[in-house]
């Protein structure tokens, strides 16, 4: 498996989650070996995409350097993940990824639009070697070793909509964008109130979110999927998951996880190296792990 990039840049622009304003959006190739890269225009700071910048995972997942932030990047995150993008610079002008409609189905668009070009370097692949583990009371997140990647995510809500859901995914780029990347993010109702009186989620809408009050969905089209709740952890956990760098030869399970719980997951692997390697894929089983990313 080789290293991937776009192949030409594509620009694209959206209304941020919290501030409410117009987000310019510019994805650029970059060369091998050089990860992916945010860029604040505004601020003329580059933050590289890794565990060690993350500064907030309260309400997303939430990226820091010399006091610049870029906050809700799990979503597209999601879609590089999908994808197989190994090395891209991101360029913002603001300080959130543009929400789009809630889920990874835009970003995916851009994707596609920009093309995919493999590159001369060898791709990183972490192997799970031993399962690690994060728990909060009866919450937790877990990555085990596996032959196969899959994400495997379970819920419970104290709501008739939601109530419990479980969704167990196996890999595979055309099945992300079939079954999970149009999921969207999903919120009450309370919530948004308080958010609101707090100066924050200015920019949500039933257009970029699913939004409940205290027995039904509020969204006029309603559900994408009967399921959609458990699906959208699912694309909020790969998202997280990309800040590993590379994809995941493994098995990723939780239980009412989170954006705090995936951050310490990270943490702890990388706190581990008998937890995990890094490797290049013999050739048989490369084959395969490549075609789930075709």
């Amino acid at each position: 498996m080789k290293q991937r990039t776009i192949a030409k840049p594509v620009k694209s622009v959206g209304i941020g989650l919290h501030k409410g304003k117009p987000v310019h959006l510019r994805l650029e190739p970059l060369e091998a070996n050089s990860g992916i890269v945010f860029y604040r225009k505004d601020a003329g700071v580059s933050i590289p995409l890794s565990p060690e910048y993350v500064v907030d995972t309260q309400m997303a997942t939430v990226i820091g350097k010399d006091g610049v932030n870029i906050s809700t990047i799990e979503h597209f995150l999601s879609a590089l993940y999908a994808y197989g993008i190994d090395n891209m610079r991101v360029v913002l002008d603001d300080g959130e990824m543009p929400i789009m409609d809630g889920s990874a189905a835009s970003f995916c668009m851009m994707l596609d639009e920009a093309g995919i070009r493999e590159q001369n370097a060898g791709k990183r692949i972490l192997r799970i070697r031993k399962e690690v583990r994060v728990q909060s009371g009866e919450k937790y997140v877990a990555l085990k070793p596996s032959e196969t990647a899959s994400f495997a995510f379970r819920i419970r809500f104290d709501h008739p909509v939601i109530a419990e859901q479980h969704r167990d995914f196996v890999f595979s780029k055309s099945g992300f964008i079939r079954d999970i990347a149009r999921a969207r993010t999903f919120g009450f109702l309370k919530e948004v109130q308080y958010l609101r009186s707090k100066n924050l989620a200015l920019g949500g809408s039933l257009e970029n979110a699913i939004v409940l009050d205290d027995t039904k969905v509020l969204n006029p089209e309603g559900l994408r999927f009967e399921d959609e709740f458990v699906r959208h952890k699912i694309l909020d956990a790969m998202g997280d998951m990309k800040l590993l760098g590379g994809p995941i030869l493994g098995r990723y399970e939780a239980f009412a996880g989170s954006h705090d719980l995936n951050h310490k997951l990270t943490l702890a692997l990388l706190a581990d190296p008998s937890a995990y390697e890094v490797v290049t894929l013999q050739v048989k089983e490369s084959v395969a792990f490549a075609r789930s990313f075709a």
